[in-house]
């Protein structure tokens, strides 16, 4: 790639500046016009400086580091700001020093140290040389060192897990080794427990200092923990702000949000319905159902689709096909995934039950199964028409759409299931049940098999 010198970008930009394209300032100057826009945005943004030619990293020392966190943490300035004013270029560095800070305090914006541990570059000792050490070490040196051990052992001996604890509370591991660091000081001189944990004294000090100002929110918590108890998990931090501030407490709402975040309280979160739709992945049918759902014989027209059930993660899906004469299912078919043998062996059953006159069209969405061309090869074998809705419409397929609501209603919502095994097994039952048992109204109070056979004896 060519490089290109200062004075030529500036050139560059100021001619694109004047009014002319981005285009025709590539075409003049023989560069491509994402480089115009490029250099012209980093002049706007930087100066000259933006214009300049550098490969090499530029290397921050702590105190800039920290002037620049300074003036978003204490003077409210924007990460935009703060890039014009200190002419830094990308705002992935000023994220990392904000979290390093907030993780360490000022240690966290020191360059880390390179090559070996100092430990490690250590000479070794011999067991002797260890014996004649300790000999030589006055009392009051033994007993600081004793003291040290002491704290030592006591600091990994906390009963609580440091990744399980920061887990738990949704602090970093740093605030917790700070918060273990406070209750061991009780005890245990500070000097000690610092070394023991290795933490600098500065960063045990800036989390203390966190930790108090975050322990004048504990009121604020525990009404919000009651509010979202209280309505079972529905409230999200929007509608808990609207309730303190029914109870005369006005508080900010990301406020609110940032301590369910830190005591891990979210909202339900909607159940979003299954659709199989990804796109034209084959052949779309037309819509000639037109939504006339009613057929005046068995088997002259047929409807389809997919529906999920979930408990607790574990997923189950069911296809069944749907003779709209009397809402019958004629056949269905369920799996753990919605692959294609779900769909293809329901096909496969439903036209077994045919005669060999009967040719129903079958009506479904457009979901990717169905754009199948093994699915539509089993269609046109049989000498089925192929129907389908059109997208995004689901009132065009409303005869299945209230065939799944009213087996949700009756055999899912407000039951306990402890396994998908057990639901499958209840819904098996309840597609009997609803052929069999189940009368309808607009059946003349039949059910739908007893309406077909009516009919049959009648013909």
């Amino acid at each position: 790639m060519a490089k290109y010198s200062q004075e030529f970008k500036l050139k560059v930009v100021e001619h694109y500046l004047s009014g002319h394209g981005d285009s025709v300032t590539g075409q003049i100057f023989n560069v491509h016009r994402s480089d115009v826009q490029k250099w012209s945005k980093a002049f706007k943004l930087y100066g000259m400086a933006g214009l300049e030619l550098r490969r090499s990293k530029t290397t921050f020392t702590v105190e800039f580091k920290y002037q620049v966190v300074k003036a978003i943490c204490e003077e409210g300035a924007s990460l935009r700001e703060t890039m014009q004013r200190f002419h830094i270029k990308e705002t992935s560095t000023l994220r990392d020093w904000l979290k390093k800070y907030k993780e360490n305090g000022i240690d966290g914006l020191k360059p880390k140290a390179r090559g070996r541990p100092k430990s490690m570059l250590k000479p070794k000792i011999t067991r002797a040389q260890y014996t004649q050490a300790d000999q030589d070490k006055t009392h009051e040196e033994l007993l600081e060192e004793l003291a040290y051990l002491r704290a030592e052992v006591a600091f990994l001996k906390k009963p609580e897990s440091l990744d399980s604890e920061a887990e738990r509370t949704g602090k970093s591991r740093t605030a917790t080794t700070a918060r273990f660091i406070s209750e061991l000081r009780q005890n245990y001189p500070l000097k000690h427990v610092l070394c023991a944990a290795k933490m600098a004294r500065s960063t045990y000090f800036y989390h203390q200092k966190s930790s108090e100002i975050n322990d004048k929110y504990s009121d604020l918590k525990q009404q919000i923990k009651v509010i979202y108890h209280q309505h079972k998990g529905r409230y999200g931090y929007r509608r808990i702000t609207l309730a303190l501030r029914n109870t005369g407490l006005i508080v900010n709402h990301k406020c609110v949000q940032r301590l369910m975040i830190s005591m891990k309280l979210k909202s339900r979160i909607r159940v979003v319905k299954y659709r199989s739709y990804k796109g034209q992945v084959g052949k779309i049918a037309n819509n000639v159902l037109q939504r006339q759902f009613k057929a005046e014989r068995p088997n002259q027209k047929w409807v389809t689709d997919v529906t999920e059930f979930n408990i607790r993660g574990d997923k189950l899906y069911l296809s069944p096909v749907m003779d709209l004469f009397n809402g019958e299912i004629i056949a269905f078919q369920m799996e753990r995934r919605p692959v294609f043998g779900l769909v293809k062996d329901m096909l496969k059953e439903a036209i077994e039950t045919l005669n060999l006159n009967e040719k129903p069209m079958i009506h479904s969405d457009q979901g990717w199964q169905y754009q199948m061309r093994f699915y539509q090869k089993q269609l046109a074998e049989r000498g089925l028409t192929q129907s389908m809705s059109r997208k995004g419409n689901c009132l065009d397929n409303a005869a299945m759409e209230s065939f799944f609501g009213i087996l949700k209603s009756e055999c899912f919502y407000g039951e306990e299931f402890k396994s998908v095994d057990e639901l499958e097994q209840k819904v098996k039952e309840y597609i009997h049940y609803y052929n069999h048992e189940r009368i309808k109204v607009k059946l003349k109070g039949l059910t739908p098999v007893e309406y077909r056979n009516q009919s049959l004896e009648i013909a």
